[in-house]
């Protein structure tokens, strides 16, 4: 055929021209589903990794304060068998000595009360510490199942392109939405 000739289409190929424009429309909506769904993913990954370290951190300061109580704890142990040594001793010793083994226990009580004091401090900064890690991860929790839904939502969007299916790409919108609402619910 020459360029000057008209050429006529026929029903078949008007159809599939049409098909061809209507799947790139399609393929384009979903171009850019998947990359706000991406960003917003970024950010929630972001929030949810941040959310986790800081949790981590409040458990290791929680698992140092209760060693560090611990510690005094058997300080504490350290001093009360003194005592019972200064006791002993002090009932078998003769009476000039006696004094002497009663004033280290009277010595050993007092820094007991001390020790006892700062272990039930340390326990207790734990226990706070310990509390705020706990918090932290429910966020988190929420962050990772909003990641999970968007990345489900990419996937079906990426499955609707090959697959042409648009029920899958309603999923998709609802996998997204599910994510997105988790997401909000953390912001809140």
């Amino acid at each position: 055929m020459s360029g000057h000739e008209y050429h006529v289409h026929g029903a078949h190929d008007h159809a599939v021209e049409h098909a061809v424009e209507h799947e790139s429309k399609l393929g384009q909506y979903i171009a850019i589903f998947t990359a706000v769904l991406a960003s917003i993913g970024a950010i929630v990954s972001y929030q949810g990794g941040a959310t986790q370290n800081e949790a981590m951190l409040y458990k290791n300061e929680a698992v140092l304060l209760k060693t560090q109580a611990s510690d005094q704890w058997n300080f504490y142990q350290a001093k009360s068998t003194k005592v019972h040594l200064m006791e002993l001793a002090s009932d078998v010793a003769p009476k000039e000595k006696s004094d002497y083994y009663k004033n280290k226990i009277d010595k050993y009580e007092k820094e007991k009360a001390d020790i006892k004091k700062k272990a039930e401090t340390l326990e207790q900064e734990s226990e706070e510490i310990n509390k705020k890690s706990d918090e932290l991860m429910i966020p988190h929790h929420k962050l990772a199942q909003a990641m999970t839904l968007i990345q489900i939502a990419i996937s079906l969007a990426s499955i609707t392109v090959l697959t042409r299916k648009k029920w899958l790409f309603a999923m998709a919108v609802v996998a997204a939405s599910g994510g997105i609402i988790l997401w909000a619910m953390v912001l809140i």
